[in-house]
């Protein structure tokens, strides 16, 4: 067995592939016009590259030191002219998962124009969170939205990132004139129970009249709900006080945490990849690898032994049975499918859970 001596297990990192599943449609609750537009966008049909880079358990390669966070701009990986937006359909909320109901918002987005997420950077680091480790790696996130294609129009959303120190004292007034005025888009899509501006002092409602007030079209998407009602040990587990039945990442975490991987293929509409940094350190042996933990790029199941997996290394590699242990996550490939003959050259490796 080739080996670096399992105690001093360090990583590095790169990129990985795709895979869809179908949704339940609801007709937008509220909405206001939209505001004709003089200058339309062609569709966008690939993803911006922005130069963004992958460290341990998938934080952004984004710091919040970074140049391009002094100057006075909302989107931190968009140009100084901030009109990688301009005249689309924006959707608001939070996007770790990428579930579901997250799918349904693109969906609603695209139908009006050009689909687009805004999601907060620096949140957990400016409210003083405890680190959690992404459920979707961040690497991997283009290709989850590029799956979402199929169900937007043939239009891949395209997502942005918004400093939360910049918009954390905004009112709801100022943020949608922020949306308005600085980003020129043509409207927002937002959950039912959206909540925004300074202590979440906004609601939906709200969205929708400051929106008619700045011209902005406004479509209020009712939740997607959990139809699948999971259990365990004969009681439902109350995720948090917002939750009112609806699929949320909330619930993701916790069905990955009880590694309940049928329940998560669910809530996501697609098997979640579990993303892996490999280097020489990982212990490989004929059709079996050795990666520690510390590797991964985003939350795994709970420890335990899952059959019927499927590898990537940016292409298929086969089927593949999996040990998730205290300090390691094993692998080991089934029937005729094999590793390459150097898996560290890729430096990345994607775990399917079916």
């Amino acid at each position: 067995m080739e080996r670096g001596g399992a105690a001093a297990l360090a990583c590095t990192f790169r990129s990985s592939s795709p895979s869809p599943s179908p949704v339940s449609h609801w007709r937008p609750l509220l909405h206001s016009r939209i505001r004709p537009s003089a200058t339309a966008r062609p569709p966008h049909f690939l993803l911006p590259t922005t130069g963004r880079r992958c460290s341990s358990f998938g934080r952004p390669g984004v710091s919040l030191n970074d140049d391009d966070l002094v100057k006075d701009k909302l989107l931190i990986d968009c140009g100084e002219d901030q009109d990688c937006v301009l005249d689309g359909i924006v959707a608001l909320g939070k996007f770790d998962a990428l579930h579901i109901g997250h799918r349904e918002l693109a969906m609603h987005a695209s139908k009006s124009g050009n689909p687009f997420l805004l999601s907060f950077v620096g949140m957990a680091e400016v409210l003083g969170w405890e680190y959690r480790p992404p459920i979707v790696a961040h690497c991997d996130r283009k290709r989850v939205l590029s799956s979402w294609a199929t169900y937007c129009r043939n239009l891949v959303p395209l997502e942005y990132q918004v400093e939360f120190s910049k918009v954390r004292y905004l009112t709801p007034h100022q943020f949608v004139e922020k949306l308005s005025a600085d980003l020129r888009i043509k409207g927002v899509v937002a959950g039912e129970n959206y909540r925004f501006g300074y202590k979440a002092s906004g609601d939906a409602a709200e969205l929708v009249k400051l929106c008619e007030e700045f011209g902005l079209s406004a479509f209020i998407v009712r939740s997607v709900m959990d139809t699948a009602k999971r259990s365990y040990n004969g009681a439902t587990p109350a995720v948090n006080s917002s939750d009112k039945g609806q699929v949320s990442s909330s619930r993701v975490r916790h069905a990955l945490s009880v590694g309940d991987i049928e329940y998560v293929s669910k809530l996501l509409g697609r098997k979640h990849r579990l993303v892996l940094t490999v280097s020489e350190y990982s212990l490989k042996e004929g059709k079996n690898i050795i990666v520690p933990k510390s590797c991964m790029l985003n939350m795994p199941p709970a420890d335990g032994s899952y059959e019927n997996c499927e590898l990537f290394n940016g292409g298929y590699l086969g089927l593949c049975r999996v040990v998730i242990n205290t300090e390691t996550i094993d692998i080991e490939m089934k029937g005729e499918s094999s590793l390459p003959p150097n898996p560290f050259q890729d430096q990345q490796l994607g775990i399917e859970f079916g």
